[in-house]
């Protein structure tokens, strides 16, 4: 909590503090019960009409009306780990795009539009009218990457995100992050305020790639191919049919390496991907067969990975999990990761 007992409660804030990561605490009312205290630490993001607007890391936003407000100041930007390999946003949302290329793409300024899909003709209605829209695969490769100025305004930008989707029969999504400095709070405020919604949030987690190297597995179980086989996309099982642009984004990075576990019949009990890109190795796509959770198995893909990275010369490990996942998370603790940041898609409202 970032307000004590003993020093003198000011809102020490304003209007031209926009874009700062600031601490407050505001009464809350609720009907029936006296007002409380409560705090909110994050970026202040508006302030107007007399309401605030602060985006927790999570991306979570508070609404505090100004009249609420009993203390408030700047802070510094989120304090560094005291664990973990040390990186900024600009480096890991790189990184992590790197281990998720499109099959198409374009700049834009200093954002990128990225797109996945598989193309050719569309199943359609009797009368002619397109089934829906195109699925690409993965918003991570099917999502405009915002990483500085788009080069002109922005609702000229996302207009150019909306044309540039629907010309190949696209959703259109924004990629932001929240909770790291440098991030994209500020952005992910406007684009609320366009009526762009925020569908799925996740972490970008880090940690030490040794440790995950050194767990205890028994790794000699692990089968380790440059290449996926028809057996590993069975128990991936993200998708009926893969299509080329499928097998193209999972075969893309600087480095890829496929992980399986033998299981029953032809599929695998468990699979993993890993992609090494320097100093970095990123974990994905590790799954497990239901009958054969609890044995330790991801564990054991993940160490075998590690140590196949370790020995290309990476040190450092990321991995990106849902908000909601709470079984992996638990894991990945485990391991030593440490959130760094969160990340959202962003979907433009259909017309």
């Amino acid at each position: 909590m970032e307000f004590t007992g003993g020093g003198r409660l000011e809102v020490r804030i304003t209007g031209s503090d926009v874009g700062k990561r600031v601490s407050v605490r505001y009464l809350t009312h609720s009907a029936g019960t006296d007002a409380t205290f409560a705090d909110a630490v994050g970026v202040l993001v508006s302030w107007d009409a007399g309401v605030v607007v602060i985006t927790r890391r999570t991306g979570e936003s508070v609404r505090i009306p100004e009249s609420s407000l009993v203390a408030g100041k700047v802070v510094p930007a989120a304090p560094a780990r005291r664990r973990g390999p040390a990186t900024s946003f600009q480096e890991l949302a790189r990184v992590t795009a790197r281990a998720w290329q499109p099959v198409e793409s374009e700049p834009l300024g200093e954002w990128t539009l990225r797109a996945a899909y598989e193309k050719g003709p569309r199943e359609a209605h009797p009368g002619g009218a397109a089934v829906g829209r195109r699925a690409g695969f993965t918003r991570r490769a099917n999502s405009a990457l915002p990483l500085g100025d788009p080069g002109m305004e922005l609702d000229a930008a996302l207009d150019r995100v909306r044309d540039w989707y629907a010309a190949r029969d696209l959703p259109a999504y924004v990629q932001t992050a929240t909770g790291a400095e440098g991030a994209q709070e500020l952005l992910c405020a406007e684009l609320e305020k366009r009526g762009w919604r925020s569908e799925v949030t996740a972490e970008v987690q880090v940690g030490g790639l040794a440790p995950i190297a050194d767990l205890d597995a028994d790794v000699s179980a692990v089968r380790l191919d440059r290449s996926l086989d028809e057996s590993w996309l069975h128990r991936y099982q993200r998708f009926g049919v893969p299509g080329p642009h499928v097998l193209q984004v999972l075969s893309s990075g600087p480095s890829v390496w496929f992980a399986s576990i033998t299981g029953t019949g032809d599929i695998p009990a468990a699979i993993g991907r890993c992609v090494v890109d320097g100093r970095w190795a990123g974990f994905m796509a590790v799954e497990v067969a239901p009958e054969h959770r609890r044995q330790g198995l991801a564990t054991t893909v993940m160490a075998a990975l590690a140590r196949r990275a370790l020995d290309e010369g990476a040190s450092a490990a990321w991995l990106q999990v849902e908000s909601d996942n709470d079984g992996a998370r638990a894991l990945y603790a485990g391991m030593g990761f440490q959130v760094h940041h969160h990340y959202h898609h962003y979907r433009a409202a259909e017309a």
